[in-house]
Formats: C-alpha cells, sequence, structure tokens
C-alpha cells in the first residue's frame, strides 16, 4: 500500500468529518430556538420523547449533538431526568438515518452530483438571507465527496487481493466469543478515539465492501461503536450537576444493554439482519464466481445499515418500557453531593468548552447569567441584614462573607463573559451575535451591582458605637432598601421570563421612586446636619448609602434594558 493512498483515506475520513459536521451545524443554526423549544415542548411522556429525539437527531444528523443538547437541558432544569433518558432513545434511532446515508454512498459513485452542490452553494454563501443554506449544502457536498473518495480508495486499495490483510482477518475464528468480543473492544476504543461513529463506521463498511473483514467482525466493530460514541455526552456531563451526569450514564447504560442481549444471540440476530438484505453468509469466494461473490459482498453495507437500524429499535422498544428503573439505577450510581454550594464559586449551567450548536451555548450562558443575578440579589439581602448588627465579631462574620460574595461576582463575570467570547469566534447569525453583545451588557451591570452591595456593607463597617445613626435615619435607610430589593426582584423576574410578557415600565416606576427619594432625604440631610440632628460624619455615611442604592438602581435598569435590547444610551 504506498503512502499516497494512506493519505488519500485519511483526507477522505476527514473530508467525511468535516461535510458532516458543517452540516449539523448549518442545520442547528437554521433550526435556532425551534430546536430548543421541540426539546422542551415535545416531551411530555416516554413516547413523545422518543420521538423528539428521533426528529431532531434525523433532522441534524448528529445524536452527538442531540445528546449533549440533551444533557445541557437537564443541567438547565429544562428537562426531567426520564424525559432525557427517552430523548437519547430517539437519538439512538435517529442517528440510524447516518448509517444509511453511508451505505447508498458506498453502493454507487456520488461525486459527480457534488460539484454542481459546491457552485450552489458558493452563490448562496454570498447572499446575506441564504448563507446558511451555503454552509448546509456544503457541509452534504463534503459529506458526499468523503464518501465517493472512500469508496474509490477502497476500490484503489484492493484489499480483497492483499493475502498479508486476507490471512490476518483469517486468523480470527468467526464462531468464538472473544473475536466478537475483541472487535466490540476495538470499535469502542476507535470511537473514543476519534470521537466520531460516523468515521470508524466508514472505515468498517471499506473493510466489508472490500470483502477483507467478515460480516460478524464487522457488526461487533459496529457494536463497539455504540457504547465509545456514549463517551462523549458523559465528558461534557463531567462539570455538570447530578442530573445530567445520570442523563449521560443513562445513555451509556442503554448502548451496553443492547450490545449485552445481542451477545447472546449474537448469531441467529445477525443472520436474521442479513436474510432482511438478501445477504448469503455461507458464500465463500472459492464456491462462487468472482461477479456473483462480489454482488454479494456489495450488500455488506446495507447489512451494516440494517442491523445498527434493528438494534437500536428493538433496543429502544423493550427499554422505553422501563424508563422508570433506568432512572433508579443512574440515581443509585450517581449520588447527589451534599455540599453547600451557596457560598462556592462555581459555574452552574455552563459546562467546559462551548458545546457544538451556538445557539444552545447562548441558551446555558443566559441560565448561568439568571443564576448570577440571583446570587447578586441574595447579596443584597446579606447587606441588609448587617445594617442594625451590633456586635462586632458578628458583623466581621457576616462582612467577610459579603466581601467573598464580592469576590464570586468577579469571577463570574470573567468566566462568562470569557465563554461568550469564545461562542462569538463560531459563525454564528445576527441575531445571536446581538444576544451575545446584550448578555455581556448584562454581566457587567450585574457586577457593578455586587461593587455597590459591597461599597454599602463598607460604609456600614466604618461606623463607631460613638458614631451610629439616628433611629429616622435606619428608617430611611430601611426604606430606600425595600425599594432597592423590589427593583432587584422585577429585575429578576426580567431576566428569567420571556420578553413578550414583561412590562419594563414597572422597573422604570421603581427607579423613579428611588430618585425622588434619595432626592428628598438629600435635602432632608443638609436641614438635620445644619440643625445638629446629628453630626457632619453621620450624615456623609448615611448619604453614601443612599446614593449607593440610588446607583444600584441605575445599573438595574442598565441590566433590564440590555435583557429588553434597548440600547445603551450615550453618556
Amino acid at each position: 500500500m504506498s503512502i499516497w493512498i494512506v493519505f488519500k483515506l485519511i483526507g477522505s475520513l476527514a473530508l467525511l468529518m468535516y461535510g458532516m459536521k458543517a452540516m449539523s451545524e448549518s442545520l442547528q443554526k437554521m433550526a435556532g430556538s425551534q430546536l430548543r423549544h421541540v426539546l422542551g415542548a415535545m416531551t411530555t411522556n416516554r413516547f413523545t420523547g422518543m420521538l423528539t429525539g428521533l426528529f431532531v437527531t434525523a433532522s441534524v444528523q448528529s445524536s452527538t449533538a442531540t445528546t449533549v443538547m440533551t444533557v445541557s437541558f437537564v443541567n438547565a432544569g429544562l428537562l426531567t431526568l426520564a424525559q432525557a433518558i427517552s430523548v437519547i432513545m430517539g437519538a439512538n434511532i435517529g442517528t440510524t438515518l447516518t448509517a444509511w446515508i453511508m451505505s447508498a454512498g458506498f453502493s454507487f459513485n456520488i461525486t459527480d452530483f457534488v460539484y454542481p452542490a459546491f457552485v450552489i452553494a458558493t452563490i448562496l454563501l454570498y447572499t446575506k438571507k441564504r448563507r446558511i443554506g451555503g454552509d448546509f449544502l456544503f457541509g452534504i457536498a463534503f459529506m458526499f465527496l468523503g464518501l465517493g473518495t472512500l469508496r474509490q480508495t477502497g476500490i484503489d486499495m484492493d484489499l480483497g487481493s492483499n493475502e498479508a490483510v486476507l490471512a490476518f482477518f483469517a486468523s480470527f475464528d468467526p464462531n468464538s466469543f472473544f473475536t466478537t468480543l475483541s472487535f466490540l473492544l476495538l470499535g469502542g476504543v476507535l470511537t473514543m478515539c476519534v470521537q466520531s461513529s460516523a468515521a470508524v463506521m466508514a472505515i468498517t463498511m471499506i473493510l466489508c465492501s472490500t470483502g477483507v473483514l467478515p460480516i460478524y467482525q464487522g457488526i461487533a466493530l459496529v457494536m463497539g461503536e455504540n457504547i465509545g460514541t456514549t463517551v462523549t455526552s458523559n465528558i461534557a456531563a463531567l462539570t455538570a450537576n447530578t442530573q445530567a451526569r445520570r442523563a449521560a450514564l443513562a445513555h451509556m447504560l442503554f448502548n451496553i444493554f443492547g450490545v449485552i442481549w445481542v451477545l447472546i444471540f449474537f448469531h441467529p440476530f445477525v443472520n436474521m439482519v442479513c436474510g432482511f438484505v438478501g445477504f448469503d453468509v455461507t458464500m465463500t469466494k472459492e464456491s462462487v464466481t468472482a461477479a456473483v461473490f462480489a454482488k454479494n459482498t456489495a450488500k455488506l453495507t446495507f447489512v451494516l445499515a440494517m442491523f445498527h437500524t434493528c438494534f437500536n429499535l428493538i433496543n429502544t422498544f423493550v427499554l422505553i418500557w422501563f424508563i422508570p428503573t433506568f432512572e433508579k439505577v443512574v440515581c443509585r450510581i450517581i449520588k447527589p453531593k451534599n455540599v453547600d454550594e451557596e457560598d462556592e464559586f462555581r459555574l452552574r449551567f455552563i459546562t467546559a468548552g462551548v458545546l457544538q450548536t451556538p445557539e444552545l451555548s447562548v441558551l446555558e450562558a443566559q441560565k448561568e447569567i439568571v443564576a448570577f443575578a440571583e446570587r447578586i440579589q441574595r447579596m443584597f439581602g446579606m447587606v441588609r441584614e448587617i445594617v442594625k448588627v451590633d456586635d462586632p465579631s458578628d458583623f466581621a462574620k457576616r462582612f467577610s462573607r459579603i466581601e467573598k460574595y464580592e469576590g464570586i461576582s468577579d469571577n463570574m463575570e470573567i468566566e462568562i463573559a470569557k465563554y461568550l467570547e469564545h461562542v462569538s469566534d463560531s459563525h454564528l447569525s445576527d441575531i445571536t451575535k446581538a444576544k451575545i453583545r446584550a448578555m455581556l451588557r448584562e454581566i457587567s451591570e450585574i457586577e457593578s451591582i455586587g461593587d455597590s452591595c459591597y461599597n454599602i456593607a463598607r460604609t456600614l463597617s466604618r461606623r463607631t458605637n460613638k458614631e451610629n445613626f439616628t433611629e429616622q435615619q435606619y428608617i430611611h435607610i430601611e426604606q430606600m432598601m425595600n425599594l432597592t430589593e423590589n427593583a432587584l426582584t422585577e429585575m429578576n423576574h426580567f431576566m428569567s421570563g420571556h420578553k413578550g410578557q414583561l412590562d419594563i415600565n414597572r422597573s422604570f416606576n421603581i427607579e423613579n421612586e428611588i430618585n425622588n427619594f434619595r432626592n428628598q432625604l438629600k435635602t432632608q440631610n443638609i436641614n438635620d446636619v445644619d440643625n445638629h440632628e446629628y453630626n457632619y460624619a453621620i450624615g456623609t455615611m448615611y448619604m453614601d448609602i443612599i446614593n449607593e442604592c440610588e446607583k444600584l438602581a441605575d445599573y438595574i435598569i442598565n441590566v433590564v434594558e440590555a435583557r429588553m435590547g434597548i440600547k445603551q444610551k450615550d453618556a
């Protein structure tokens, strides 16, 4: 085998993987929020969940995208664990369409049809409205070009005449359980390494279609691919919450269970699948003419696709009735951490790395921002609690916690911003770009709210026993903080709600009330100092708190405006 053919094989595999990735990403862009809506709305029971997973995976041509998306939705609390398991089962059926497309690509030369697709795709790329359609066509063209090149490379390699290769595979006893297990493990390891079951499936089809790899070993490789592909969702769930890790584990257990029952009935089941396609398992190269043998061998790619389909259909049909049992098993294996994470810095919804679809990455970031805003409101609640704390040790303990929260808010802003910057490196629609700009503004203003909370706490820490607020000042501070709390509550209502159902005037009304109250207290403070109700130092600290609350309310309005898509006014 020449080095040129090796490079051609690797290059055609790379083309295939890139084409599938480009096609999947463009479909996800076109679907956008509809995909999220479908996953969230069409999973009312196990059967609709299964159909949803099937539909989404067949649409985007990527079971990995669907399972990672599902794990992320569980992490974000949009899907229950039972719903997620049903969606993953459907995704396993949906991914069988890829195997059928590939088997068709190996059966006849399709490279002649890809060049007109490249021409049309190039034209679409230069039109703003249909640019994503161009990406989709490019993805399909690259995928079919990769398949066609793989097919031709398999012919050029002429492995069926290579005695060394034939002798190697002939050394394995097709009836041995050890042989089946060895190829199963090999398929799993290869899929884990390349992170693409499609690429390993393509290699398997090349080896089978050239008559080198017996069908039993080929199907064992396919079974290994089914387990290897579950590693991706488990890696995605490593930094996620308990429920998301359980969903990923359920995906792996689902495929492992399927492999176990197939191993028990391996040869009868494979023979049954071969019968569906019309492949003669007993035919050998010596017993028939070369043309008859080649015609029989050409059916092997369809045998692999048929096995993949039958395996996932039967597995889903059997296990869909045991979803509650699956749920109990994964809950028993992965137990929740009994750790109070309230005062610890940890992103709850953003997982390691950017997810395959930018649309979903934006959703994850939005959920994280909502959690950020809720945390900041809790921080303000802590500030309110220390207003009347007189005991120095108790005050120091509470102040230390507020100081820790301020550090957490700084870290959250930086980490979310880094994530959004990473997402913005992808090819995004104009709508998604606008969302990311608004979200960057949101996290900056939320962090400023945290700074204001910390400033109020620092001002309160400057008090001494000799210099303390009057009872009337405490009442005014409490009234101002009540208004600020209302503004924060309304902001969080905005962050977690839908734009069409929200009334921004309520936030503006609260802010106007805060401004008017601040102006009233400012005037009154000057009069009280002149009348020697309290000294100037106390009056300054008092107004620092009032002014900081008013400034905090301005940041809240900025967050609400960013959420509603209102552009920031020039300074």
